[in-house]
């Protein structure tokens, strides 16, 4: 019995030894990774911020914008974006493409009256029933679009990408109009919106695009490295499509990517296209960006996340490689810090592993106190190296969560920044499960050779940015052509 009980405590020491290692060496490398990124942050911030306060001095780009908006199962949201929408850019010269299925009645209901009653509308229905993919669904309203410059005459000079469910901002046309001469692709802020019921899983994701969109794309943009599309608040310089499609066999967007806008963005910088995040404000206190609800259970992050990870780590690994390392020595710079984007891009799933063996260590180390405490178990030596390895670990974690505090605090103010701290904690379980799930879901892709659209489910519109007191859609003001 005194020799199984031995064995029992070897067994579960030993666990706990392996899974901290890892664990500790793994945050560590994450930790430093994030700690050069911060400090090339700090090298360039006073620069990004002098550019975000000017206007590019040029010519602005005239022409009709074309927004695509794909939809599918999205009635409860898209009157109210349409309206907004409608509402925000009134005066500006725009079409809004709204892609939807035969098969999806509710959506088509929701969208015809205001195709029926403002120009700037045009509903595209696919011929195939849905849901396809994003991709596909953009590649049928870029077909649509392609028509109507046939049929009219005329050329679009942009296309502008958002979502069913997104709040546009009213300044979001003219900016585009002021950058898109010098650059074939503008990314501008996306900013999750804050709701009653957005305090945990909803509300980590202000976090996190607060930091990445107020940190990660203002360096990229800055250092002039591939940009990947958010896929929402993103415009592309007609032409830059135009040479997308070229390659393609006519259709811009990759049909069997789970994340087409991420892949674009990057296909844009690879070709030697020119791209920028703007992050500017229309007056103190108003920025111009995109707003829009993000999901607020688990599984529904958790499904939303597994999308994004199995696009961009796994089959964005397949689809877009690595970028030669050729050319002189201010290429092959260049291609060692697109590499180095690309591997934190990609590097989610080695994370939430990371995360996984934290967390199974910190409940086994609870084990080995039980045992001390109850059965006597002999606390281990620990090390002055590993002790030195933790301590660092530790440092890195607090100047991680002051970093993610300092950008949410800078989007929400100081509440959110320090309910920023214990989101993280929900962060990590939301990461671990769609880790997960996209192992699976990308397994399955190769499996079956078939994508099709996991989108996010949205029950409810987002909240507007002022009250808006149409309630109906046919109640909204007919345009003449």
């Amino acid at each position: 019995m005194d020799q199984a009980a031995a064995w029992i405590e070897w067994l579960v020491q030993g666990i706990r030894h392996e899974l901290m290692l890892f664990a500790a060496v793994g945050i560590l490398v994450m930790g430093l990774d994030d700690l050069l990124f911060d400090g090339l942050w700090f090298g360039v911030r006073r620069s990004i911020a002098r550019r975000a306060a000017s206007r590019p001095a040029g010519p602005r780009l005239r022409g009709v914008f074309a927004v695509f908006v794909p939809a599918w199962d999205e009635a409860d949201v898209l009157p109210h974006t349409l309206i907004h929408a409608l509402r925000a850019w009134d005066g500006e010269a725009v079409r809004l493409y709204v892609g939807c299925y035969p098969n999806d009645a509710a959506t088509l209901f929701a969208a015809s009256p205001f195709a029926a009653r403002d120009p700037r509308v045009r509903l595209v229905i696919g011929d195939a029933d849905g849901p396809t993919t994003k991709g596909d669904n953009l590649n049928r309203l870029w077909d649509a679009l392609c028509e109507d410059e046939r049929r009219e005459g005329l050329r679009f000079a942009a296309v502008v990408l958002h979502d069913a469910e997104d709040r546009v901002h009213p300044a979001e046309i003219a900016l585009y109009r002021d950058w898109l001469p010098d650059h074939a692709m503008i990314q501008i802020p996306v900013v999750p919106t804050k709701g009653a019921d957005a305090t945990w899983v909803s509300g980590h994701y202000g976090d996190e695009f607060a930091e990445a969109h107020g940190k990660e794309l203002g360096v990229r943009s800055h250092l002039g490295l591939p940009l990947p599309a958010a896929g929402v608040g993103c415009a592309f310089a007609r032409d830059a499509l135009s040479l997308l499609a070229l390659h393609r066999g006519g259709a811009p967007f990759r049909a069997d990517s789970l994340t087409e806008d991420y892949e674009v963005g990057m296909l844009i910088g690879h070709c030697g296209l020119s791209a920028a995040f703007v992050e500017a404000w229309r007056a103190p206190g108003d920025p111009v960006v995109s707003r829009g609800a993000f999901p607020v259970t688990l599984e529904a992050a958790a499904r939303q996340k597994a999308r994004w990870v199995a696009g961009i780590s796994l089959a964005g690994w397949d689809h877009l490689g690595w970028p030669p390392l050729a050319g002189g020595n201010g290429g092959r710079r260049r291609a060692w810090l697109a590499r180095w984007m690309l591997w934190r891009d990609r590097r989610a799933p080695l994370a939430a592993l990371i995360l996984l063996a934290a967390y199974a260590g910190m409940v086994v180390t609870g084990i080995v106190w039980a045992g001390e405490a109850l059965l006597g178990w002999t606390p281990p030596p620990i090390g002055d190296g590993f002790r030195l390895l933790l301590a660092v670990d530790a440092a890195l974690l607090l100047w991680r969560l002051g970093m993610r505090g300092h950008f949410a605090a800078r989007w929400y103010g100081m509440h959110e920044a320090m309910l920023s701290i214990p989101r993280a904690f929900v962060a990590n379980i939301v990461a671990m499960l769609a880790a997960r799930r996209a192992v699976l879901l990308y397994g399955r892709m190769l499996r079956s050779r078939e994508v099709v659209w996991d989108k996010t489910r949205h029950s409810e519109a987002p909240p507007p940015a002022q009250p808006d007191p149409l309630a109906d859609p046919l109640a909204i003001p007919v345009r003449i052509a």
